[in-house]
């Protein structure tokens, strides 16, 4: 049955769901760097993505943390909550690395005392750009209320996903989220975890050799970009076993 697409970004096709409050989330392929400057596909990634960011999920809701994932549909597809994203990308980093680095000319790699939030306004268009608390409180993005609670829950998700990587010998550099509101009765709403948690919007560095194992593979050319993502599924127990196929594509079987 053919599905009606609601949206397409670099990394995720949005579809609609079987009923009005869902939708279905589908991992593609292709990773992009430097605003969509450079491109390329690497089959398998979308599953090793969808897969990564599924069981990640799951624990955080096991941890009290609200995220739009319902449910796999298969491979490379999420049923998800139908939410009103809000334009803003919260980056949480604990090591100097990417734009921070580069910004501020600091040492890469040097841990911050303690872990901070930043705000980018999302837009590809413009690059997603840096912005402020007080751009989010004029352009009525969020209520100072909102934005505090956010920030809290961005400090969980960290202290969460650094006890869970660390426990793998992974350091979690920094990372991205995604938030946006689910409606409830009588105009009132939640505050969601949205988009997903995966390599692709992680950095994440092996414990004792600092290898990346996330995107910075494709952006800078230093390694093969589905081995890295393979050995983060793999040192958290998501994957059983690789497949190859008669064709030559890797496959994989996941443990449900």
């Amino acid at each position: 049955m053919k599905k009606n697409k609601i949206y397409e970004g670099k990394a995720k096709i949005l579809y609609e769901g079987p009923d009005y409050s869902t939708l279905i989330q589908h991992f593609k392929d292709d990773a992009t760097a430097f605003n969509n400057q450079k491109h390329s596909v690497f089959k398998g990634k979308g599953v090793l993505n969808s897969r990564i960011s599924e069981f990640i999920y799951e624990k955080l809701a096991l941890n009290g943390i609200q995220t739009h994932f319902i449910k796999q549909l298969n491979m490379k597809e999420q049923l998800i909550r139908k939410l009103d994203i809000i334009p803003v990308e919260f980056v949480v980093r604990q090591i100097v690395a990417g734009s921070l680095a580069k910004r501020l000319g600091l040492e890469k790699g040097k841990r911050l005392a303690r872990p901070i939030v930043e705000f980018y306004y999302k837009d590809d268009t413009l690059g997603d750009p840096l912005i402020s608390e007080e751009h989010i409180a004029v352009f009525e993005w969020l209520t100072s209320a909102e934005l505090e609670e956010i920030i809290n829950i961005c400090f969980r998700v960290n202290d969460f996903l650094s006890g869970l990587f660390l426990g793998v010998n992974i350091i979690l550099v920094d990372f991205k989220l995604e938030f946006g509101r689910l409606a409830l009765e009588n105009d009132t709403h939640d505050l969601i975890l949205a988009d997903e948690i995966s390599p692709d919007t992680c950095r994440l560095w092996d414990l004792q050799t600092k290898q990346a194992f996330d995107k910075d593979l494709f952006r800078h050319d230093t390694g093969d970009l589905l081995n890295g993502y393979r050995e983060v599924a793999n040192r958290l127990g998501i994957l059983e076993k690789e497949i190859q196929s008669s064709e030559g594509v890797h496959e994989f079987r996941t443990r449900i």
